[in-house]
């Protein structure tokens, strides 16, 4: 069903949030049409996978990636050889290892990555991670010095591309550099610096996180040692790893990615891996482990030791191989998570309102405040992105100093503007990749350098972005949404950034049942009328105009969005879907 899209799908101009919907075009329909007639596959499914791209010859190996198909050659990479074959040199000659992993989950799992393969072959390595606070972000000079005191070889993941003058006074160890961010035009004078966002990249592999980039060179690593008569490390069982940080650290779950996510999953399903095992039960996750549950539940709880904590505590619980140790380090990980949310809710209302009185609808939102946590102001940053469509930063003020994060749309690289002012010397530093980015300014920099960060997003069109369009991929009647369907559809993610789960839209239906839960969730019963009935979940809707609307419904019909899931409760499961937004049906 299509409609033109100026009149909006379902003829929805403007939602209860204010949005337009667009729906399949002509073409996709008829695409999709004829690949249902073909392949016998439910429509919806079609729908999904020609949204995709997917033609009716490629739909077998989409909907069954797999790492053999779709992992490209680590020596694609440049300088990788050299990384694999000095991290060899120092296993096979029992030299000494250490690992400076960033704070967050994707330098967590990189250094876990590198721990689970060498306690395989009964080796040890020294764990570095900065203090947010006190360090901040990536190497610094008296650590690398220090490291380089004690240490042969030092490995630095998810950080180092930009590190010039911490490497250089590494002296008297070798230093790899295994990242993602966005290279300047220098590299510093590590041995080797393998990151497919360098500049002499051709950027075929830049939606790679750091945990994919480490698995690349132990893929490497693997090699070099069959090529040499010896067995490495299985590397099937650290892809639970590898799909943490992809769906964590928020990069598109296209290519490998998706197949690395895909087996990770299954992997975690084992609940092989103590740490994580751990950390899932204290969260309450009692069912097979989704791309949802590593990007909200499992993945936010290993951040919080590096945004409010010990920095250290969620690389040392995904790599522990003692379950006392991880009981106990997952239910530290846990109250720290709690009382960060905490945090993040004051630093969030303060911002918002900050923000709101600057205006929100230039190029750039952003707010600065005494005393912000540097631990959520990223998170903080990604809720006014969400609720502005806007690129936002939000900067945490502690004397002359500033350090902010910032979040950007699609469309708009972000990492690139904030790595030019730091060119220019308009901040003290600065950098990141297209949808994310940190900084450290002084005081006294912090408006002229949000006036010109602004005017270079401008540049980028970041202005000109309207509220955001929702886009949905099908109508739906509630009578059709079966497990079954969602089981069908399941087969084509994971699910997540550059890959969403598709959105159906329910016409014409009538709220039997609405009402608030928690502080600010709704919870509502539809049908159409004709025995199909469906249980809806949205989270946050009494913070805006959608949650007060459906539950004064006075009888009124609703056209209702959202994405199809499976509730799990007491062993039983049903059809639930996570409404995004609605619309009277006139």
């Amino acid at each position: 069903m299509t409609v033109t899209q100026d009149s909006g799908f379902l003829g929805v101009k403007s939602s209860l949030t204010g949005r337009r919907w667009i729906g399949p075009t002509g073409e996709e329909d008829r695409l999709a049409e004829a690949m249902a007639q073909q392949t016998g596959r439910p429509g919806p499914l079609c729908r999904l996978l020609v949204r995709r791209g997917v033609n009716a010859q490629e739909a077998d190996a989409f909907l069954a990636p797999t790492l053999r198909a779709l992992m490209p050659d680590p020596r694609t990479l440049r300088d990788m050889e050299a990384a694999a074959a000095r991290f060899l040199h120092a296993v096979g000659n029992g030299q000494r290892i250490a690992i400076f992993a960033d704070y967050d989950v994707d330098g967590g799992t990189s250094a876990a990555l590198l721990i689970t393969w060498l306690r395989a072959l009964n080796l040890t390595a020294t764990l570095y991670v900065p203090d947010r606070i006190d360090e901040g972000y990536g190497p610094n000079d008296a650590a690398m010095a220090g490291l380089a005191a004690d240490h042969d070889l030092i490995v630095c993941v998810d950080c180092g591309t930009l590190s010039h003058g911490p490497i250089a006074a590494a002296q008297g160890a070798d230093v790899i550099v295994l990242d993602h961010h966005l290279g300047a035009e220098t590299l510093p004078a590590a041995l080797a610096v393998v990151n497919p966002n360098r500049q002499d990249e051709s950027g075929d592999l830049g939606h790679l996180c750091a945990a994919a980039v480490v698995f690349l060179m132990l893929v490497e690593a693997n090699r070099q040692m069959r090529a040499a008569g010896q067995t490495g490390p299985d590397l099937m069982g650290l892809l639970d790893l590898v799909a943490l940080a992809t769906v964590a650290d928020v990069a598109p779950l296209t290519g490998v990615n998706r197949a690395f996510v895909r087996q990770g999953l299954k992997v975690m399903a084992r609940r092989d891996r103590i740490g994580l095992t751990a950390l899932a039960d204290i969260a309450g996750l009692d069912q097979a482990p989704t791309s949802y549950h590593l990007g909200f539940l499992l993945g936010p709880r290993v951040n919080a030791g590096g945004r409010i904590g010990a920095a250290d505590l969620g690389a040392r619980l995904l790599a522990t191989a003692d379950r006392h140790e991880a009981d106990g380090l997952a239910a530290r990980l846990d109250a720290l998570n709690s009382e960060r949310r905490e945090i993040e809710t004051q630093v969030r209302d303060a911002a918002l309102e900050q923000a709101t009185a600057r205006g929100l609808d230039g190029p750039l939102v952003w707010a600065a405040g005494e005393g912000w946590h540097p631990g959520v102001v990223g998170i903080v940053a990604a809720r006014l992105k969400e609720a502005t469509n806007r690129p936002a930063i939000v900067i945490g003020l502690d004397g002359d100093l500033g350090k902010g994060s910032g979040r950007s749309v699609a469309g708009i690289d972000l990492g690139a503007a904030i790595q030019r002012l730091s060119n220019d010397g308009a901040l003290i530093k600065g950098g990141g990749h297209k949808m994310a980015a940190g900084l450290t300014l002084h005081r006294d920099q912090l408006e002229p350098a949000m006036e010109r960060l602004g005017a270079l997003l401008a540049k980028q069109g970041a202005g000109d972005i309207g509220p955001a369009d929702l886009r949905v991929d099908s109508v739906l009647m509630p009578g059709a949404a079966s497990l079954d369907l969602i089981a069908q559809i399941e087969q084509a993610g994971p699910f997540g950034a550059g890959a969403p789960a598709p959105r159906f839209a329910f016409p014409d239906c009538q709220i039997h049942f609405a009402k608030q839960v928690g502080a600010n969730h709704l919870k509502i019963s539809f049908g159409d009328g004709l025995g199909g009935r469906i249980d809806a979940i949205s989270f946050g809707a009494m913070d805006g105009p959608l949650g007060p609307a459906l539950i004064q419904h006075n009888g009124s019909r609703f056209h209702l969005a959202g994405r199809l899931e499976v509730n799990s409760w007491q062993g039983r499961q049903s059809v639930q879907l996570r409404l995004e937004d609605a619309a009277p049906a006139h």
